[in-house]
Formats: structure tokens, sequence, C-alpha cells
């Protein structure tokens, strides 16, 4: 098995359509990393908790802006907004909004196995 990897998001080993969003996500050894483009009026607490449950996101992210803009709210009252060229780390328990009118997207990496929650039934 090589260690050396390159895959194109435009064939994807998975996509994921939530409400409002698409990722698409390539696996590139024990790490994943996906594309994703959340629509304006996405909402996590509207588009995604319905099909998880709980009272916030309880994944951690980290990622990468290309275009548009993103607001996140923790659990403990701090707020912050991304955009393009803006790098974030977004810790367990917390909402996300796009801002505006533009679609974001965004690039995330995440270890393989660790699914960032959005895509099934919490438990």
């Amino acid at each position: 098995m090589s260690n050396l990897y390159s895959k194109n998001f435009d064939n994807a080993d998975e996509v994921k359509t939530p409400p409002k969003a698409r990722v698409d996500i390539v696996q590139l050894g024990n790490i994943n990393a996906s594309k994703l483009v959340l629509q304006p009026g996405w909402v996590w607490s509207e588009c995604i908790k319905p099909t998880v449950g709980g009272h916030s996101c309880q994944a951690g992210h980290v990622g990468v802006v290309i275009s548009g803009r993103l607001g996140c709210s923790h659990d403990d009252g701090s707020k912050i907004e991304v955009g393009p060229g803006d790098a974030y780390y977004f810790a367990p328990g917390h909402d996300g909004w796009v801002v505006g009118n533009e679609p974001c997207v965004m690039y995330e990496i995440v270890e393989a196995g660790k699914d960032f929650g959005p895509w099934t039934k919490a438990s």
C-alpha cells in the first residue's frame, strides 16, 4: 500500500447531501478530506440537528474557507465569523450558519472513521 495519495473532489469517494449542503469526501489513507458547499440559509440547528439530535454539534472541525462566510457560536457563548482565506477550528459544542447570500465553500480534514456527525443519527 502506498503512502502517497492524490484524489480529486470531482471523483469523490463519497457524496453527502444534507439540506442546503453538498459534501464531497475523498479518502486519503487514514485521513478524509471534504469539500463542503453550504448554501445561503444553511444553519446547523435547522438543517442537521433534526437528523442527528442533540443540543449542538458535538464534532470538532478543522478547515479553510475558500469563499463565502460562516458564523459559529459555541455553547459557552463565544462567537466567530470566518471568511475567504481563514483557517479555523470549531470545538465540539457549537452551532454554525452561512452569513449572507453567497454559498460558503470550505475544505475540512478529519481522521478517517471520525465523521463530522451531520451524516448519521446520534446514538
